[in-house]
């Protein structure tokens, strides 16, 4: 079956440098991070560290000759055949003494880290808002969801205002299946930082467990023009980030993360999910209040960047790029005020289905299960159960039910089959009876 692709961006790459100013870091800090490479990575070729600094070949031999100058590195003088008859280099005494030093002041080394003013361009580049979705592609992404008819119409300008949204209403009718329908339907591409520089101080961004990395493009070896990773190999290429938090969110997640032992810092949840999507599941089951939660959101939702501070207590702003996502089971005004609620910019409500709905989710799960439907159990649930809970019907029932039917018909080696006892056996599973039990 042919689907709508999902949203594109048309992502502009960032440029890879071709001098050193184009790195735009300090001539130290990139030296130093250069010799910590070669020192924790017994690095010797020119080509090697390249990879591990993310910096074109050229820019690598320059800061080895400005090493060497310095009489930090030396050349080995012997050329390998693995090596391609390139020329070797190590670290000479005074080489490894400035590396340990500079790995005590800070144990990063790797990747060159991407300025701070240079990131924000990029985010600006790759911006969330800048996603246009279609009717189409949002129901493309939305799979096989059976949802109601105006639903699509509200969720459709909250994800491409880029915007906050508030999900709300009774458990179990889906709003953690549209979050991921929403994932699906942006897509996408954008190029995500290993670590950005501010004041000398580096932080990690990219993150495997977050970031998804996209295959690069690669060239065809007959073609003249070669086009494929030419941009910044700083950046990793990755799927547009989506981070799904629930109940163990606290507000310390939202801070950067200082590691005193090896005294570098890691990006929080919402700087690694600039350009995607950050989803706060199940909102009200955290340790801290909802209100104190949204509080923290206020600047960023308003005005599209975040204040975060570093062990010495100076504060700095980052870009804030991200679809916040607020889903909860309670009505919003019990758990936030009015000005919370203002500066949320989207407030959907997701529903149970009607019954026609309910039937239809119901009858998709059975066709999946491979349970045989069968018309006299369904008119006994309809008219026996439901109605002792005032018809209220929610999305998780018809999987709910069915898998009960299924356990109990494997347990007992009966083919699969619908009957009244069997959903009797199943609704009493689904619900507790309110009792008083004596100790």
């Amino acid at each position: 079956m042919e689907t709508t692709p999902p949203a594109s961006s048309g992502v502009e790459a960032p440029a890879s440098p071709r001098t050193l100013a184009d790195v735009g870091l300090g001539t130290v800090m990139m030296r130093d991070i250069l010799l910590k490479s070669m020192f924790r990575m017994n690095l010797s070729f020119v080509t090697d560290i390249s990879k591990v600094v993310c910096l074109p070949v050229p820019l690598v031999q320059e800061l080895v000759d400005m090493a060497r100058q310095q009489r930090l590195v030396e050349a080995t003088g012997t050329l390998h055949a693995t090596s391609g008859n390139e020329m070797g280099y190590q670290l000479t005494e005074a080489g490894k003494n400035r590396a340990m030093d500079a790995l005590s002041q800070s144990e990063y080394y790797g990747a060159m880290p991407v300025p701070l003013e240079a990131y924000k361009v990029q985010i600006t580049k790759q911006s969330i808002r800048n996603i246009k979705l279609s009717r189409e592609q949002l129901l493309s992404g939305m799979g096989h969801l059976i949802l109601p008819d105006d639903l699509i119409g509200n969720l459709g300008p909250a994800v491409t205002a880029g915007r906050s949204i508030l999900m709300y209403g009774p458990p179990g009718n889906g709003k953690s299946s549209i979050s991921n329908g929403i994932i699906a339907s942006v897509g996408g591409k954008i190029y995500v930082p290993r670590a950005i520089e501010y004041g000398g101080i580096v932080i990690s961004v990219y993150d495997p467990i977050v970031h998804s990395k996209a295959e690069a493009a690669t060239d065809d070896p007959n073609s003249l023009r070669r086009t494929s990773n030419r941009f910044d190999n700083r950046y990793v290429y990755c799927d547009r980030p989506s981070v799904i938090t629930g109940g163990e969110l606290s507000l310390d997640m939202l801070d950067l993360t200082y590691n005193p032992v090896a005294r570098t810092y890691q990006a929080p949840l919402q700087m690694k999910s600039n350009g995607g999507i950050f989803i706060i599941d199940d909102l009200g089951r955290q340790q801290e209040p909802p209100q104190k939660i949204v509080n923290r959101w206020i600047v960023p939702l308003e005005e599209s960047r975040d204040i975060l501070a570093l062990q010495s207590g100076e504060k700095f702003t980052v870009p804030f790029d991200t679809l916040v996502i607020f889903s909860t089971n309670f009505h919003p005004n019990e758990i936030f005020d009015g000005a919370a609620l203002r500066r949320i910019f989207f407030k959907i409500k997701i529903d149970g289905p009607n019954q026609e709905n309910f039937l239809k989710i119901f009858a998709m799960v059975a066709r999946k299960r491979k349970m045989p439907l069968d018309e006299q159990t369904l008119l006994y649930l309809m008219k026996n159960k439901y109605p002792t809970i005032n018809n209220n019907y929610a999305n998780y029932q018809p999987v709910y039910l069915i898998d009960q039917m299924i356990a109990v018909c494997e347990f007992e080696g009966i083919p699969y089959q619908m009957t009244p006892e069997l959903i009797d056996r199943a609704w009493s599973n689904m619900f507790v009876k309110q009792e008083t039990i004596v100790h």
